[in-house]
């Protein structure tokens, strides 16, 4: 392995001026706190539970329009910060959700790959219009000031990627990079990765004896660099390397990481994968579409369900010993069948060639 202090300075710098530019894209804490006091069923704001299954739903969509991680990450930050800024009601939500997901891909995905904005409102079934969700869009730019490079964890976890690589031999003992955004996109789900509450239940017991030693440790908002470097120090604990987490080590003493801070945020990724592992947990990039229509189509496909069509028997043997002309003609009108006459994919060699000869 090289030396770690040969690490790329042009990449530590990267690493700094990132890591002086996340504060400006994270959400306001005294929004984040009325999102986790706030419940579902009083219908006054925007609930911890409502947020997150708002991102579990982004999450889908951005799987079936095929868009990037980096698109993903982005619409949560816009919508992380949009919702602590602003009073919003939850019947607004899922426009803001769809707003926030349109505006990354605009920032991140190529012109060509972005789909029209009908197409986005239709595939998440909202009952907003195309100019609901223009006017939507400029009130999000124009309060959170949109920026296409905002800095998020995404943005560390590259960085952080390719450190190691650059300081890393063999390479296949680096944790795979689309693992590690899998794991990511997993945590961006829970509120808990944006804002810490303050209180026990969230404050492990090793963490705690941390707190007791060290008074100057309050999990707070979580800084995308931490989460990062989480992220790999969870993951790399599994391979069980001491050069990797030597590599660890030393972009924590860079970033002025402190010990108890990174440990804090490491056990809450692990009881985060433990419980998106398990088999209980519906996972959003698993998940299918599911179809809402009216009553009266719900009827009519039930009824036309057991219309099964009578389809005329197929004579056997060749062709040419079909006696009956009327015969032939009900086989072929169509008027039984629910495919029709027969089209131009009846020149096919699924056609005998005395059939072809008796058409002509």
């Amino acid at each position: 392995m090289k030396d770690l202090q040969c690490i790329d300075t042009s990449l530590l710098k990267e690493l700094k001026i990132c890591c002086a530019k996340e504060t400006n894209f994270l959400p306001r804490e005294s929004g984040l706190k009325l999102m986790e006091s706030a419940s579902t069923e009083d219908h006054k704001g925007v609930s911890a539970k409502s947020r997150d299954t708002r991102v579990e739903d982004l999450w889908s969509l951005i799987n079936f329009f095929g868009y990037s991680t980096q698109t993903f990450v982005q619409s949560v930050s816009l919508l992380d910060r949009f919702l602590t800024i602003m009073k919003v009601q939850p019947k607004h939500l899922p426009c803001i959700g769809v707003c926030c997901l349109h505006i990354a891909a605009k920032m991140v995905e190529e012109e060509g790959n972005i789909s029209p904005t009908h197409e986005i409102i239709r595939i998440s079934q909202s009952k907003f219009t195309v100019s609901d969700l223009g006017r939507m869009e400029k009130i999000i730019s124009d309060k959170l000031h949109v920026e296409p490079k905002a800095v998020t964890a995404l943005t560390f976890l590259h960085l952080y990627y390719k450190a190691f690589v650059s300081m890393m031999y063999p390479r296949e003992e680096i944790p795979s990079i689309l693992r590690l955004e899998a794991q990511l996109k997993a945590c961006l789900c829970r509120l808990v990765f944006s804002k810490a509450k303050v209180g026990t239940e969230l404050i492990l017991s090793s963490v705690a004896n941390l707190i007791i030693s060290d008074p100057l440790f309050i999990p707070s908002l979580l800084q995308p660099s931490v989460l990062a470097l989480a992220l790999i120090a969870h993951e790399i604990e599994t391979h069980k390397s001491i050069s990797l987490l030597k590599i660890v080590q030393q972009l924590q003493r860079n970033l002025k990481i402190s010990d108890s801070l990174l440990l804090h945020w490491k056990e809450l990724v692990a009881g985060c994968m433990a419980a998106y592992c398990s088999k209980e947990c519906v996972k959003p990039d698993h998940r299918k579409l599911v179809w809402i229509v009216s009553r009266r189509t719900a009827q009519s496909l039930q009824a036309n369900h057991f219309r099964v069509p009578i389809l005329p028997t197929i004579p056997e043997g060749n062709w040419d010993e079909i006696e009956s002309e009327d015969s032939y003609e009900d086989m072929i009108s169509g008027e039984d069948s629910p495919c029709g006459s027969p089209g131009s994919d009846g020149e096919g060699a699924f056609f005998p060639t005395s059939f072809l000869k008796c058409r002509k």
